[in-house]
């Protein structure tokens, strides 16, 4: 794909004789949102934490924006923009969700600590600038009545909404949202997919790693498919739900 904003080529990584990911190459544009499914084992969790930069890859190269990230670690990933989300909700329970938020915020914070303990003009601009920041983006998933809320009160839907705004005061160009939808019901999950679309309507690429097939095949522009740590598929999702390979690897599963 010319000018893609994640681009992976031949990613391999080995666990002493576990060859957990094997020559995965996949591509993602600007503002596209990519689904990444298998079945148990297939290697999503370990490519997800390759990308971010929770791993390290045995051999292979991850080039985001433009630059090879192969080496950096999460910090410097996070900075060029390539944000994350995980399986089980990851908050500081005692902060409003509006503290969680606006502290997510300081990973784009260029005032000196200094600057902060003294309240400096640039410093109280800056903070009441972060302050909008997180309130907007709040409201962008719906979470604006609750911002006063601690995040430990909020149900577990909305304690997953809120990973995902704290995600977003990183400002990223790529998300990752590492099973958004477990444990939401079907009016959780229509929720989800209406705050992906409008990720991406912000121009944010996403790649939504999910079991639940519903959601996949309704937010989801492309799906790629792994298997015993290979991609055996990468398509639109109507060809994707007619693929032999993956019917028989995946779709195909009984429950």
């Amino acid at each position: 794909m010319p000018n893609a904003l994640l681009a992976i080529r031949e990613l391999d990584k080995r666990f002493g004789g576990v060859h957990a990911v094997k020559s995965l190459s996949l591509d993602i544009a600007a503002g596209e949102v990519v689904g990444l499914i298998g079945p148990n084992g297939s290697g999503k969790s370990t490519s997800v934490n390759l990308i971010s930069g929770t791993f390290a890859p045995t051999s292979g190269v991850i080039e985001f924006a433009g630059q090879d990230v192969t080496r950096m670690g999460i910090g410097e990933r996070v900075r060029h923009g390539l944000a994350r989300t995980f399986q089980t909700t990851t908050l500081f329970g005692e902060f409003t969700l509006l503290e969680q938020v606006e502290l997510a915020c300081h990973t784009r914070y260029e005032q000196s600590g200094w600057a902060e303990v003294f309240k400096t003009t640039t410093a109280t601009a800056d903070r009441l600038q972060q302050r909008r920041k997180s309130e907007k983006i709040l409201t962008l998933l719906g979470l604006e009545s609750h911002a006063a809320h601690y995040a430990a009160e909020v149900s577990s839907a909305q304690q997953r909404l809120l990973m995902i705004a704290t995600a977003l005061a990183t400002e990223p160009k790529l998300l990752l949202l590492d099973e958004p939808a477990a444990g939401m019901v079907a009016k959780e999950r229509a929720e989800l997919a209406r705050v992906i679309y409008k990720i991406r309507d912000q121009g944010i690429a996403v790649m939504v790693i999910e079991h639940h097939m519903g959601l996949i095949m309704d937010v989801c522009e492309r799906i790629a498919v792994l298997n015993f740590g290979q991609k055996i598929a990468d398509d639109v999702p109507g060809m994707i739900r007619a693929n032999p390979a993956v019917i028989e690897a995946y779709l195909g599963a009984s429950d």
